[in-house]
């Protein structure tokens, strides 16, 4: 029988925080959820530089904000399973490193695209994975995943601009789906690479892992909410 995720205990830890491999697998999900929400403040602040107007300038830099005040409650929490945040961040930097070098952005629209198609992918993936945590960890998963939407703002800046130049929309549409293959590459290899990771996802904390067929299954649901975002910018075709 498996063990329920908490034991109601104060703390909100619980006995499964007793398994070495599940405190593991918790600190390398929260790890690279942290890593990622640095690179996309970073990423965020300079695409300001690019924004046509102070509105938009300002835009950007909540969002980045948004994406900074995050890295402060998952630290917090990676310190309290005993973590140390920067160490528990290191491995994950090379793929999400390489992800950002290979899709950077070369004007305005392509930055906006990026930061709803590409971010909206990694939050997909982890929200999945954050399925087989402790409640209260995956309350401040989800919670934060869900801090930094940015939905309203990019896209009637996107359908603006291809309304203003329907020659772009091509192009932008390629974007997204270059976007879509190199972030689920990054996914599948930050799956791969982290053995406690893998081991979450195989055995389960609440319920059952997950076989091939079943990630097969979550990558089809994150191809499917791609599709989704790019008809929200009028980028479907």
């Amino acid at each position: 029988m498996t063990e329920s995720p908490t034991d109601g205990s104060t703390d909100g830890q619980g006995v499964a925080f007793d398994d070495p491999s599940y405190r593991a697998a918790v600190v390398d999900l929260l790890a690279v959820i942290a890593y990622g929400e640095i690179s996309a403040f970073e990423r965020l602040a300079e695409d300001a530089k690019l924004a046509p107007s102070l509105e938009d300038k300002v835009a950007l830099a909540t969002m980045a904000a948004a994406e900074f005040e995050n890295v402060t409650r998952l630290r917090a929490r990676l310190e309290s399973l005993g973590a140390d945040p920067f160490e528990a961040m290191k491995p994950f930097r090379p793929a999400i490193d390489n992800f950002h070098a290979h899709t950077s952005p070369s004007n305005w629209l392509e930055g906006l695209v990026k930061a709803y198609v590409g971010d909206g992918l990694a939050r997909d993936f982890y929200a999945e994975i954050a399925a087989f945590v402790d409640v209260e960890t995956r309350d401040l998963i989800l919670t934060a995943l869900e801090r930094t939407t940015h939905s309203e703002f990019v896209v009637e800046r996107v359908r603006e601009g291809i309304a203003a130049d329907h020659r772009i929309g091509g192009p932008l549409a390629l974007w997204g789906r270059r976007l879509m293959g190199e972030a689920l590459s990054q996914a599948q290899r930050v799956a791969a690479e982290r053995d406690a990771l893998s081991a979450l996802l195989a055995g389960g904390v609440d319920r059952p892992g997950m076989d091939l067929a079943a990630i097969g299954r979550m990558f089809n649901r994150l191809t499917e909410r791609h599709a989704t975002r790019m008809e929200d910018l009028g980028l479907a075709h």
